[in-house]
């Protein structure tokens, strides 16, 4: 039987690429908001002795958490074999530990609710910094998906003589896989973050390499703080506008705009999260990791955690 995968609103587009990918039949998650805030969820798709795939990007975590969880217990009161998630952008990673007295660490409450609320998990280069995979905090198999290859060739395809840039320390993870995989030289920028929305950023060196396009790197871009800044130091610096490519972009407050303000000569993000800035798509690199998890296929660690590469 066909696996039944439904999709978020928002999803409808990636939706489509993945149930051909995985031949899949497709259907939606329906929501309504009450006066009064609430939530009503309806799934448009027969589940009945399906194994079910819910898509939903958890760019707005808070406002989608109790329709995921109302999503995937309906899925199974209406016969669903097992519910499995696909959320490219996976939220809440990074409050990976208490900075502050009192604080909650969030990324670990959080893979507790999905690992409650779903059997199996498919992300996209996940914001792990201090933690070595997804199998600390998650009770369930789960699946790292790379955005590296499709970026890279998009780099490769779109910018002559590549410079690849990391606007912080966090970012040599991507930058570097990705600058291996097009043979093109790379540097990491430092970073001190005062606030949300106030970072400062240095570049090593008093120069950057003559005749390079700068290419600024980040798997996520939230406030784009931390961009900004990077392409205003790389602009004084002379040469080529710098191009931004995002895994994530979440571009809160237009923030893709104030990037081209500051001189970026083009934003672009994966279609991890939707958005008009999407040119690389991730279909491809998704599909063979849902269908080992469709097989029942896991790794013999705690968790499950695989790195899909």
């Amino acid at each position: 039987m066909k696996p039944l995968l439904l999709a978020f609103a928002e999803g409808l587009d990636l939706a489509g690429e993945l149930a051909c990918g995985l031949d899949a039949i497709t259907g939606s998650v329906l929501r309504h908001r009450f006066p009064d805030r609430e939530s009503l969820v309806r799934l448009d798709g027969d589940c009945r002795g399906r194994e079910v795939i819910v898509l939903c990007s958890l760019r707005d975590p808070d406002d989608l958490a109790l329709p995921l969880l109302f999503a995937a217990r309906t899925a199974r009161e209406l016969g669903a074999r097992r519910v499995g998630l696909v959320a490219p952008y996976l939220a809440y990673m990074r409050q990976d530990a208490r900075f502050h007295p009192g604080e909650a660490v969030s990324s670990t409450h959080y893979a507790a609710f999905l690992s409650w609320t779903f059997d199996w998990l498919v992300t996209v280069d996940p914001h792990l910094h201090r933690r070595a995979s997804l199998a600390e905090i998650f009770a369930m198999p789960t699946r790292r998906v790379s955005a590296m290859p499709p970026v890279a060739e998009w780099i490769r395809a779109n910018v002559a003589a590549p410079l690849l840039i990391g606007p912080d320390e966090e970012s040599r993870q991507w930058v570097q896989e990705a600058a291996a995989r097009i043979q093109a030289p790379f540097v990491v920028l430092a970073k001190h973050r005062r606030g949300d929305r106030d970072v400062e950023v240095s570049i090593p060196g008093a120069a950057l390499p003559a005749g390079r396009t700068p290419v600024l790197l980040d798997d996520i871009a939230a406030s784009g703080g931390t961009l900004i800044q990077a392409v205003s130091r790389v602009r004084r610096l002379g040469g080529a506008d710098p191009v931004c490519v995002v895994v994530h972009g979440l571009f809160a407050d237009a923030c893709d705009r104030a990037l081209l303000q500051a001189g970026a000569a083009r934003v672009v993000s994966t279609d991890a999260v939707p958005h008009a800035t999407n040119a690389i798509g991730l279909a491809a690199e998704l599909v063979p990791a849902i269908r080992e998890l469709l097989a029942g296929k896991t790794s013999p660690v705690s968790g499950g955690d695989v790195d899909a590469r």
